[in-house]
């Protein structure tokens, strides 16, 4: 997908510049070919033509053209991997987390300015509950992500309000050359020919303030998701490597309880023998036994007088 990108972008490039070539032998061609009543014509810098007519119009646009150049040069600067999710600082979180660290990992996020940093340091500051952390890591994700497309949001207003201002100078321009008609009396063509030109090269510059501005933050709004969806699959992985170690505070201090005594089970052998015997046989297989037989009574002695 990268290269197909530059692949079109080059492209698109090739195509601007040929069309350019074209336009320009062209143009060239009608120059040669209209004799020599136009060959005396001079051609008019359209540039100096603003400079000789500078109006409040044209204040407000190149106050606009700094705003918008500054702000191309700081977004290219900052939408790089290395500024907004540096390798070494995520290797340094890993090393932290790897030994820990978590009270020197929160300090070290608490002042360093990377995406991985502002988006794990609510988390770290909400643990050992893992759910709290994960909804404090996501709202800081978001709040990152914002801001980064706020601070390119204003190329974009810059853009659209370049060609706007192009226009209000147009229109003030055309009026004030037909008012200058109207007041000298005689419809000169030349007259109104160079109030026309005065006027419209305030379109020109709105449109040369607009053009840089919107491609530059197309560019840049593509290289800043790229780079903010890339830093939260960064920090979710490096917050999965803290889970592990959630519980560990409160095992810390919750005291051991004691070891349980151990109780000896008698075997199953034992227990066997240890049942009764009747238990052991059947009642209806023991033998019953006769009751012994009484001893006879002694004879009764009679005595005889």
């Amino acid at each position: 997908m990268r290269h197909y990108a530059k692949f079109r972008t080059v492209l698109l490039s090739a195509a601007l510049l040929t069309a350019i070539y074209v336009a320009h032998r062209a143009a060239a061609q009608d120059t040669s070919g209209a004799g020599g009543a136009t060959a005396t014509v001079e051609r008019i810098n359209p540039f100096s033509l603003v400079v000789q007519n500078m109006d409040w119009v044209f204040a407000i646009i190149v106050l606009c053209s700094i705003i918008g150049v500054t702000l191309i040069i700081q977004g290219f600067i900052k939408a790089r991997p290395s500024v907004m999710i540096p390798e070494s600082t995520n290797n340094r979180i890993r090393d932290m987390i790897a030994q820990r660290q978590f009270r020197e990992l929160i300090e070290f996020t608490e002042t360093d300015p990377s995406f991985v940093s502002k988006a794990l340091n609510p988390a770290l500051k909400r643990a050992p509950n893992f759910q709290a952390m994960k909804e404090a890591m996501e709202t800081a994700v978001g709040e990152q992500t914002a801001n980064e497309f706020r601070r390119i949001e204003y190329l974009n207003i810059i853009g659209n309000l370049g060609p706007l201002l192009g226009l209000l100078g147009t229109v003030l321009g055309m009026i004030e050359a037909f008012g200058q008609m109207s007041v000298a009396g005689n419809a000169d063509p030349k007259i109104l020919a160079y109030g026309i030109s005065k006027a419209l090269c305030h379109t020109m510059l709105g449109l040369m303030l607009a053009l840089p501005c919107l491609a530059a933050f197309g560019v840049l709004r593509t290289l800043v998701d790229r780079l903010t969806v890339r830093g939260a699959l960064i920090a979710e992985e490096l917050l999965l490597m803290i889970k592990p170690a959630e519980a560990r505070p409160a095992a810390q201090a919750t005291r051991l309880p004691a070891a349980p005594v151990a109780v000896p089970v008698p075997s199953a052998g034992a227990a066997r023998r240890a049942e009764p015997v009747a238990a052991a046989v059947p009642v209806a297989q023991v033998p019953a036994v006769a009751p012994a037989p009484a001893a006879p009574a002694a004879p009764a002695t009679r005595f005889q007088g």
